[in-house]
This record gives C-alpha cells, sequence and structure tokens, in this order.
C-alpha cells in the first residue's frame, strides 16, 4: 500500500493537491487528525476491499492533536507502513494575497493579523517541513502546474528532487525580476536582433535557436552555466531550499535570453528536477 500524508502552509494549496492526486485513484481523507493515522492507515491495510493508494491531509486544522503528528509516524514506521510525506508551502506575501483574495481568516490570527498566524504556522511547521519527503512551493503556481508537480512525483515514477526550480527569462531594459535568486547576463551574445529575417521571432523559434547556438562562445557558456549549478543546486537541497528562480537576461527578452533559458530548462528536466520554465518579457 502506499501511503502519503499531505501537509503544509494553511493557503499553499493543500485542497486542490489532494484532488489532484483523488484523480489519480488514491483513496482521500481531508483534515484528519494525526493520532488516527496509524489507525487509519490499519484499516485501509485490512479492508476487504483492495486499497493500495491512500492520501491524508493533516495539518494545524487539528489543533492541539497536530502535535501527535510525529509519534503516529514513529508508530506508522515500527508497524512496517511505509509513507511519504509531502509538503505544500508558499511565500508569506503570496499567503497574505490569498487570504485577502478569498476573506477568510488565517487559523491562527484569530487574535492578530494574517501575517502573525503564517509566522507562528511555520514555526510549528518547522520540523514536519526538514523531514519531508517532497516539498513544493506553490507561490507562481496556477492549478495546472500543480497538477504537473504532483504528477512527477507520484505517478510518473521521476526521481524527484526537494527543489522546485524556476528558469525565467527576461529583458534588462524591463528591468531584473525581483524574486530572483540567481541571475545571468547574455547580453555578451551576438544578438539576433540585428538580423533582418531574425528580429521578429524569438527564442522559441528553431531559426532563433540555431543562431544563437551557432557560436562556440554560447555553447562553452551552457557547459559553464551547467556545471555551476551541478555544483549549487545540491547545496540548496541541503539547506533545504525549496524553490530557486533562475533568471537569465538579454536585452529585450526575446531571442538570446530565451534561446538559453530554454536549453537549461531542457537539461535540468532531464537531471529529474522539477522544472518551470516562464520567459517574462517574450511578448512585449
Amino acid at each position: 500500500m502506499e501511503f502519503v500524508i499531505l501537509t503544509g502552509m494553511s493557503g499553499a494549496g493543500k485542497s486542490q493537491a489532494i484532488k489532484v492526486l483523488e484523480d489519480i485513484n488514491y483513496y482521500c481523507m481531508d483534515n484528519m487528525p494525526p493520532a488516527l493515522l496509524p489507525n487509519f492507515a490499519e484499516l485501509c491495510k485490512g479492508s476487504s476491499k483492495e486499497v493500495i493508494k491512500v492520501a491524508v491531509v493533516a495539518d494545524i486544522r487539528g489543533g492541539i492533536f497536530f502535535k501527535d503528528l510525529f509519534n503516529s509516524l514513529d508508530i506508522l514506521k515500527n508497524k512496517g507502513i511505509k509513507y511519504r510525506v509531502l509538503f505544500l508551502d508558499a511565500s508569506d506575501d503570496e499567503l497574505v494575497k490569498r487570504y485577502k483574495e478569498l476573506r477568510r481568516p488565517h487559523p491562527l490570527s484569530t487574535t492578530g493579523t494574517i501575517i502573525d498566524g503564517i509566522q507562528e504556522e511555520r514555526i510549528l511547521l518547522k520540523e514536519v517541513k526538514q523531514k519531508s519527503d517532497f516539498i513544493i512551493d506553490t507561490s507562481n503556481m496556477k492549478l495546472g502546474r500543480l497538477k504537473e508537480e504532483i504528477l512527477s512525483i507520484f505517478l510518473s515514477g521521476k526521481i524527484s528532487h526537494n527543489l522546485s526550480v524556476t528558469v525565467m527569462s527576461f529583458g534588462y531594459k524591463y528591468g531584473i525580476p525581483q524574486d530572483s535568486d540567481l541571475v545571468f547576463d547574455v547580453r555578451f551574445l551576438p544578438n539576433p536582433y540585428y538580423i533582418d529575417e531574425l528580429k521578429y521571432h524569438t527564442g522559441n523559434d528553431v531559426k532563433v535557436q540555431e543562431y544563437v547556438m551557432g557560436f562556440d562562445t554560447s555553447v562553452t557558456f551552457i557547459e559553464k552555466l551547467v556545471d555551476i549549478l551541478d555544483f549549487l543546486m545540491p547545496l540548496y537541497v541541503k539547506e533545504g531550499k525549496s524553490n530557486l528562480v533562475i533568471s537569465i537576461g538579454c536585452t529585450g527578452g526575446k531571442h538570446r535570453s530565451v534561446t538559453i533559458s530554454n536549453k537549461i530548462a531542457d537539461i535540468l528536466t532531464e537531471k529529474n528536477y522539477r522544472v518551470l520554465l516562464t520567459h517574462r518579457d517574450v511578448m512585449k
């Protein structure tokens, strides 16, 4: 039996995530008190009907019962019931925005502000997050992308690093993306903008890609950038970072940065990182 425990920050998308798991034939249960996890797992395992995949949501809505989570996980382990923990997270700013849009109070902010509740919840969930098998940061995710992330972990059988990577192309004339972790400037590469037959195309077009990658400098840059990322990304994973934004910029964000971003995203995907590719300025 495959047993998945879904937890994480309130407002990070657990209700959407459990629906995705239900769609791929998990037997799902929402808002389960952690103390009941071992008994529920035993019930599913011993059911007369074959229950192969089970997913439960256990979070701070359980109130004082949430402190029983680690004890319950120990019991599951001692009983030989294998489980995986999926933790959903999002930035404080994004969580505040979501709560304001929904006009709902945070479960822990009954006597304070939304941000007070979020910060208190982060303290309560810190150890849970550190011990989770998978972490998905939903800050910049639409529902479709969250679904892809979950499917890549629980359906495709891929080895998935505990790090979501956003590769973003941009144009310096429009400013550096504020949420960037790593920024690489590719304005040193030959510019297709000055080639008449390429000017009105983008780095998503084969002709532009062939032009940009037709220089030894471009090939060498990709190799050296991948070497840097191969060194850095396992260290980010080790330190518990769940979301990394790699921004690659050229002048207008249409040709060189788009081409290089596409290449880097493909390489990281092949290395089994969860990759979100976005071209911020390609249509400007």
